[in-house]
């Protein structure tokens, strides 16, 4: 988006007024609203900026934001707990690797069961990684799934609104003649 010079000159709203919009088919009508704003914006003297109404730019972006599905939230903070998640995981499996390696160091004090030491030390740390590593790739497979089923609400969503289109656009029968 281009910056927007200050101006006391607003551009002319009623063709981009638009009535209260609650409905998931009104979103694309206010995108496509948007681009029509901004092509028919005048534009800035010797540059590719556009001279817009703040106020009512905004307006349309905020009820824009407002009519987007809760789906969409919600796959929102499914990416940030997911996020969170892998976070903690990886916190806990440094924190058991650090322990492994603290055991192994005790263990290592000890000079009659050096050997032995290395190796279970090794072990553990293997093990640590790899319970991190399934736990982490468990947890993705999850949030995948639940990625998966918002994308197919979303596809269902977006499908409902093409039909409620196509419907809105096909063409009605004339009405029949009615005798005089």
């Amino acid at each position: 988006m281009t910056q927007e010079p200050t101006t006391t000159e607003a551009a002319p709203t009623d063709s981009v007024e638009m009535p209260n919009r609650t409905e998931l088919g009104d979103l694309q009508d206010m995108v496509d609203d948007l681009i029509v704003f901004l092509h028919e914006a005048k534009s800035v003297p010797l540059s590719g900026n556009a001279m817009v109404d703040r106020e009512q730019f905004l307006s349309l972006l905020e009820r824009i934001r407002a009519g987007l599905p809760d789906e969409l939230r919600a796959a929102r903070w499914m990416v940030r707990e997911r996020e969170a998640f892998i976070s903690r995981t990886n916190e806990k499996a440094r924190e058991i690797v650090d322990r492994a390696r603290n055991e192994s160091d005790e263990l290592v004090a000890d000079s009659s069961i050096v050997a032995e030491a290395v190796e279970e030390a090794n072990l553990l740390v293997r093990r640590a990684e790899g319970d991190a590593r399934r736990l982490r790739l468990e947890t993705e497979d999850e949030i995948e799934k639940k990625l998966q089923r918002v994308e197919g609400l979303l596809a269902e969503i977006t499908a409902q609104v093409q039909t409620a289109r196509d419907e809105l656009h096909t063409a009605r029968p004339k009405p029949p003649d009615v005798p005089i």
